[in-house]
């Protein structure tokens, strides 16, 4: 069990003993001590002693209030595919920059020089024509955003605390199956600040909708509706939509394109590979915040679920780590490995070439179950200039 399990499995009051209490008891103390902080600089921010930076660009902020992987990035995606192709004809001519502070990578905005931490690489690759601007700085990425490259519409991600660039819309993801990280603040909990700061949102997309019941996304949403009668509330998944496996030359068929070194059952496989799994014997690897929600989307689809290996989020793999990977999964008798893209984007060059077991990871993409229209009509007046801005 890695640490971040055993902080979980700690601060959610399934481990157990003196020990255990006495360090919950710590972790309370110092939760007053942070949240104190955080509330201050909240009021001191709402009451305009702490300024906000405004910028020449329309400003759309994608954040949550928990600690871990609630589902910003395929929201990131979504939400530049909404200003890019949906809602061109409102912002023609106008580029679009990500900002980013960029976990663990360089402030270089440029794909052949810039050292691509894993959600930075995916938002690189699922938004093209982007730039994808790394710095922990908001207010600087954004100057620089607008007068080197133009930028006239600005997505930050991951950005709802960075408060001291102003922003024309705050969308806050909220992961239905820990919403609001255990009750408590940080480190005695998972949240970054109050849940009453959800009055700053102007929109709350509800991730993950398909693995909680339905009279719970009910109470959820009402709760939420208590904080903020009148934000915009999206349900949505992340819906699987195929497989991705390693790219290899490709060769012509009498079947269609199969490629070198993979037989024809691994063709069709790919071709139709959701379906596919059903029945196979999957071995589970990965290194991001919500890991058993990763378990739940594979059993999902039908496939055994025959091991797994849960990493720290943001783990560094080696050459020793996946290669441990691949002897529990032959071990086991694995059909295929499975991983996500987050970690896809940090194995892909270790890869052995001497290994007959296939590794892929999992693609999915975000899909709304209700709100959609209007989280979109909400962008696109945000876009327009017409909504009413909320205090910064």
């Amino acid at each position: 069990m890695n640490y971040e399990q055993c902080y979980r499995k700690l601060i959610s009051g399934h481990s157990t003993g003196l020990g255990a209490r006495g360090l919950r008891f710590l972790l309370g103390i110092a939760s007053k001590g942070y949240s104190f902080v955080v509330r201050l600089r909240n009021v001191l921010y709402s009451k305009g002693w702490l300024k906000a930076h405004h910028v020449d660009a329309t400003v759309i902020c994608i954040g949550n209030i928990t600690t871990g992987g609630t589902g910003k990035t395929p929201l990131v995606v979504w939400v530049y595919e909404q200003i890019i192709s949906n809602l061109k004809s409102q912002i023609s001519n106008s580029p679009c920059t990500i900002l980013t502070r960029g976990y663990k990578a360089t402030q270089d905005p440029r794909p052949k020089t810039q050292k691509y931490s894993d959600e930075i690489a995916i938002l690189a690759e699922n938004c093209p024509g982007a730039t994808v601007l790394v710095n922990p700085d908001r207010v600087a990425g954004a100057i620089r955003a607008i007068n080197e490259f133009g930028a006239k519409v600005l997505i930050m991600d991951d950005g709802f605390q960075h408060r001291r660039l102003a922003r024309d819309l705050d969308i806050v993801t909220i992961d239905a199956t820990q919403p609001f990280g255990y009750g408590k603040i940080l480190p005695a909990g998972l949240l970054r600040e109050p849940v009453t700061s959800l009055k700053r949102a102007g929109a709350i997309v509800i991730t993950r909708c398909d693995q909680i019941a339905e009279s719970e996304l009910d109470d959820l949403e009402t709760k939420l509706r208590i904080i903020h009668p009148d934000i915009v509330v999206a349900r949505s998944i992340h819906a699987p939509v195929r497989i991705h496996y390693p790219d290899r030359p490709v060769i012509p068929t009498k079947a269609g394109i199969q490629k070198k070194g993979e037989s024809m059952d691994s063709c069709l496989r790919r071709n139709d590979n959701i379906e596919q799994l059903k029945g196979k014997k999957v071995f589970g690897f990965c290194g991001i915040g919500n890991p058993e929600a990763f378990w739940d989307t594979l059993r999902s689809l039908g496939c055994e679920l025959i091991g797994s290996k849960t990493y720290n989020d943001h783990y560094r793999y080696t050459y020793e780590s996946l290669s441990g990977i691949y002897n529990q999964a032959e071990h086991l008798g694995a059909d295929l490995i499975l991983t996500t893209q987050k970690d896809w984007t940090k194995i892909s060059h270790l890869i052995p070439a001497d290994k007959n077991l296939s590794l892929a990871y999992l693609a999915i993409e975000l899909q709304f179950l209700t709100g959609k229209d209007q989280l979109t009509s909400l962008i696109e007046d945000t876009l327009q200039g017409k909504i009413i801005k909320r205090p910064d």
